[in-house]
């Protein structure tokens, strides 16, 4: 079970243990963590809080809920940097001591609930994809009447060099995921339920296979963990370009969010904390932290020793697919799994293409990453979709195996987003 193209990263920090950070005296929780509508803030300036106290209503279906990750008073809601977008509307809380909403850890028995039931609960907990993709949960496992799932897949594919989050949350809490992806299972009424994991987890294979769980085992490459791909290569089914997951039976959903779930339906939690590594050159210590959400990169970093020595990047996410951060008062926010930070970065001019063919060997979706880019130089972006850019899983391997350092993908980037903004005018 394999695909073209990829690359054998490999990872060193698997190892370490989970380590609780301390609660930060201020967070910023912003009301945008989610693809879709940001949430409609329910709350005001002076208001007091609890751990999990709701402090944004999603607005409309495709939207979600936001909570509050510490106890204390809302200082402010103003503009504040975010690691996506720029600048957006964010809670700042003062924290103070540690009280939690009264019906949250309260165990609950979710056996005879009905689907629609469990549903509205991970809406209402805040349940976005934690693999990166930030997709409203509670829209993904709602597929039109007519689309029978056949198969749900629980991706623990950490492919993104230096990431190490779903391995360790695989290895301290396998009963809550799997116990996650039966709840999701008996949602989606789905026939057959994978668990797939990366060669060389034999440990968290056996934690897994003990709670009763079909694994699959898949060689060690990335970007096996992409959603097309691990739907590829495992039911050797592809999915159309305009098509979703569901319309060939399938739901792909990551083990962090399978255990966000399990704790929203069982503990009345919401989505208010997340694990992370803390990686690269440029930090004193690297570790895997559980933090809460609206954590300050800097108060991570200071958490962590420190950082090394002068710092030339600071990346949200993984290495190959992260977003590049222009100052460290950026919160975490739910779709981050990973803070990577570079003091020794490899900077080359860009030269003219030489057709070396490296971009086509390497791209694992088959796509020919140079006649795109030509085509989009000609700025004939008609022409490069038909080439599949929208199938491009940006996953950064043509721009990495570039020898003229030609930054691929950062087009590809730019040209499925206008795309995407001309279909969403059509549908208007």
């Amino acid at each position: 079970m394999f695909f073209y193209g990829g690359y054998p990263f490999k990872r060193e920090i698997e190892e370490r243990e989970i380590e609780i950070m301390p609660t930060p005296k201020i967070v910023y929780i912003h009301f945008s963590q989610h693809q879709g509508r940001p949430a409609q803030p329910i709350v005001r300036v002076g208001e007091k809080v609890k751990i999990g106290t709701k402090l944004g209503e999603p607005d409309g279906e495709f939207s979600a809920s936001i909570h509050s990750s510490v106890a204390g008073r809302i200082v402010s809601i103003e503009e504040y940097p975010h690691p996506v977008l720029g600048k957006d509307l964010c809670c700042i809380i003062e924290s103070s001591e540690d009280e939690w909403q009264e019906d949250i850890r309260e165990i609950r028995n979710y056996e005879n609930l009905t689907r629609k039931e469990l549903v509205e609960i991970i809406r209402d907990k805040g349940i976005v994809g934690l693999g990166g993709g930030m997709f409203p949960t509670h829209i993904k496992i709602s597929p039109p009447p007519d689309k029978r799932m056949e198969l749900l897949i629980i991706n623990g594919c950490e492919s993104e060099p230096l990431l190490a989050s779903d391995y360790r949350l695989m290895m301290d809490f396998p009963e809550g995921i799997v116990e996650g992806a039966k709840i999701y299972q008996k949602i989606l009424g789905a026939n057959r339920l994978i668990l797939a994991i990366q060669k060389g987890k034999s440990e968290v294979k056996d934690r897994l296979k003990k709670e009763g769980i079909e694994v699959v085992v898949l060689k060690n490459y990335f970007p096996m963990g992409a959603e097309k791909l691990l739907i590829k290569t495992i039911t050797k089914r592809e999915i159309p370009q305009n098509l979703l997951p569901w319309d060939i039976g399938c739901i792909v959903l990551n083990v962090a969010t399978c255990y966000a779930g399990y704790q929203a339906v069982k503990f009345n939690k919401p989505l208010i904390e997340r694990v992370i590594t803390v990686a690269g050159d440029g930090v004193c210590q690297s570790k895997i932290l559980r933090v809460k959400i609206g954590t300050r990169i800097k108060e991570i970093i200071d958490y962590c020793g420190g950082y090394k020595e002068r710092v030339n990047k600071i990346v949200m996410g993984g290495p190959m697919t992260g977003i590049s951060q222009f100052t460290d008062s950026v919160p975490i926010i739910k779709g981050i799994s990973g803070l990577i930070i570079l003091s020794r970065i490899f900077q080359a001019s860009q030269r003219v293409c030489v057709r070396c063919g490296s971009c086509v060997d390497s791209c694992p979706m088959g796509l020919l990453p140079v006649e795109i880019y030509k085509a989009l130089m000609a700025k004939d972006i008609e022409k490069a979709k038909d080439l599949g850019v929208l199938t491009c899983l940006e996953c950064g391997l043509c721009t990495y195996y570039c020898p003229s350092h030609i930054p691929l993908v950062h087009y590809f980037k730019l040209a499925r987003y206008k795309l995407r903004r001309i279909q969403s005018q059509i549908y208007e």
